[in-house]
């Protein structure tokens, strides 16, 4: 039976005892104020570079917080000032985060009080106040059919302002066609950093391997959290409705109780072709459900991405 390591298990604790219900959380109308309530609350010291210790460069010093690495410690300076410090490279102060978010309108869809569209926000605005937290360049890039909006990556003392009210806007599509941003992310970013991909994904994926393999070969670091309300992962749904196709608008009435078991099926095989697609690709992959703490989906991230270093 595998063991989880100390770090790990230690980390894991760290957040348990810090998640917030996203149900409280939504409750606040401010972006900007939710994403610093998880920021604040949980992710103070878990910053780790994809690329640091890559450069040869040596920058600067910063204290060493639980979640770094202790290879990167100066034991020589440790002993000197009985503190311990990490040594900074320049790849480790310039990571460049593109962030790719779906605001198609089967975002909007929700069994709780806030919908798949809210939830992404409130991930990708705590994505960028993290960022910029740590001086580290951010960009984003909304799309539903098409490119819709584009804050290219940067970090300045405005970046966050503009993602946020870019993030604020009300979506203008219908369809969703997450091939159109990352085509724009491969012939458009030239230095290598993270590309967040957050969506529901309720779309053919016959290309997705393709253009995710595009970004890793251009040697991109690459995430995809998968955004699903936990009623249609489940089709938690009991009597007979009318269901509206939230991109097409068509209309079916349907007994949920008679359906569910084909829906369950084709389900769990589209989560399955995606999983598989991102295992080939070396893709991190997330699922998480609107019901899910916020904290909890992205300590997972930045453990497995420390598990992958």
């Amino acid at each position: 039976m595998k063991q989880n390591s100390p770090h790990k298990t230690k980390q894991n604790q760290r957040f348990a005892s810090q998640r917030i219900d996203p149900a409280c959380l939504m409750r606040i109308k401010s972006l900007e104020l939710r994403a610093k309530s998880v920021v604040e609350g949980s992710w103070n010291g878990l910053h780790r570079s994809p690329y640091h210790g890559f450069s040869v460069e040596f920058t600067e010093y910063r204290e060493y917080s639980p979640g770094d690495d202790p290879r990167h410690i100066d034991w020589k300076l440790a002993a000197r000032s009985n503190q311990h410090f990490i040594k900074r490279y320049e790849e480790e102060t310039n990571l460049c985060c593109h962030m790719l978010l779906d605001l198609s309108s089967s975002m909007q869809f929700h069994s709780l009080g806030y919908s798949k569209a809210d939830y992404a926000k409130t991930l990708v605005a705590t994505f960028a106040y993290f960022l910029s937290t740590q001086r580290d360049a951010s960009g984003l890039i909304i799309f539903d059919e098409q490119v819709e909006s584009v804050v290219p990556a940067r970090f300045t003392r405005g970046q966050l302002r503009r993602i946020l009210i870019e993030l604020e806007r009300p979506p203008q599509g219908s369809h969703t066609n997450f091939i159109s941003p990352l085509k724009h992310a491969v012939e458009t970013i030239k230095k290598r950093g993270l590309v967040v991909l957050v969506s529901d994904l309720l779309s053919p994926t016959e290309e997705l391997s393709t253009h995710l393999g595009y970004l890793r070969a251009k040697g991109h670091e690459v995430a995809l959290f998968q955004i699903l309300d936990p009623a249609e992962l489940h089709f938690d749904f009991s009597e007979t409705a009318i269901f509206e196709d939230l991109e097409s608008g068509d209309h079916m009435a349907l007994n949920p109780k008679a359906a569910q078991a084909n829906y369950q099926q084709q389900m769990d095989q589209h989560l399955e072709e995606i999983q598989t697609i991102c295992r080939q690709q070396g893709v991190h992959y997330h699922k998480l459900t609107t019901d899910t703490p916020l904290e909890s989906g992205l300590s997972s991230f930045l453990t497995d991405r420390a598990a992958w270093k």
